[in-house]
């Protein structure tokens, strides 16, 4: 994954539970899934704002 081993994986997560708090992180992950989600829609079907804006160039 990204060329990170498991070590380094696992000293990322204990830094982002100290930084955020384990309360933190599921709402984090929550609303990172939903930014993902909603940019891979956007790649599949670019909405009709981009293609006005081709047009118009």
């Amino acid at each position: 994954m990204f060329g990170l081993g498991w070590p380094e994986v696992g000293i990322i997560a204990i830094v982002a539970v100290i930084i955020f708090g384990p309360k933190k992180i599921p709402e984090l992950g929550t609303a990172l899934g939903k930014t993902l989600r909603g940019f891979k829609e956007e790649l599949k079907n670019p909405s009709d704002d981009t293609s006005e804006q081709k047009e118009g160039e």
